[in-house]
Parts: structure tokens; sequence; C-alpha cells
């Protein structure tokens, strides 16, 4: 089970990594230097605009959990609930890389990652892979 998810995880980190390669070959983007695990805000405002939404995020999810495990709620709201939530974290960095930064190129980058991401999530909630590890 846990073998099947590391593997899912570690096809979609190269996945990643392949496309933002080949993006930054083609668009020559230069690599940012990234601390590995931090969130890597831009400005004050950026840091202020991405606790609130991890705040409001966070609240969410437990609301959404206390429904689904206490009443007849399917589990696809918090797919759903997960897609938004990432896609408008991954927006809402690529604007503040596009608007702010030295290099708005990156933003690109940012978007490529989420279109991934999101799509993998698509893919597991579409196929029930998440029964299959089990």
């Amino acid at each position: 089970m846990t073998l099947n998810f590391l593997w899912l995880v570690l096809i979609v980190f190269m996945f990643i990594t392949a496309v933002k390669f080949v993006l930054r070959k083609t668009l020559n983007i230069k690599k940012n230097e990234k601390k590995f695990f931090s969130y890597n805000h831009i400005n004050k405002l950026h840091k202020k605009i991405d606790l609130t939404f991890r705040t409001c995020s966070l609240i969410a999810f437990i609301i959404l959990f206390y429904y689904i495990l206490n009443s007849e709620f399917s589990i696809n709201y918090f797919f759903i609930a997960l897609v938004i939530f990432t896609g408008i974290e991954y927006v809402v960095q690529a604007f503040f890389e596009w608007r702010y930064t030295d290099n708005p190129k990156h933003s690109i980058l940012t978007l490529s990652e989420m279109v991934v991401i999101i799509t993998t999530l698509i893919i597991i909630f579409q196929f029930d892979l998440l029964s299959k590890f089990s």
C-alpha cells in the first residue's frame, strides 16, 4: 500500500522536475535558489496573504472532515476542496513571482507545477486510485 503511494509521489516529483527542466531550457528561465520545504514568500504582503489563506483552508478542511465523518457527506468534497485550495495557493504564488520579482518568468514554472499537481489530484480522484492503495 504505502510502497505504491510512494511510487506515485516519486513519479509525480520526477515529472514536475522534468517539466521545469524543459521549460527552463526552452524559455531561458534562471534557476532560483529555494530552500527545500520552505514557503519562499516574495514580500511581506505575500507572507500575510499566504498565512491568512492557509489558516482559512485549515479551518475549512477541519469543518469538511467533521461533516464527512459525522454525516453523509462524500469524500469527493474533500478532493474538490483540495483541488481548489491547491489552485488558489499556486496562483497567488505565481502572481507574486510575476509581479514582484526580478525574474517574472519563474511564475511560468509555478503554474506548470500547479497544472501537474492538480492533474494528478484529478486523476487520483477520477479513477479512484486511493482505494487501490489500500
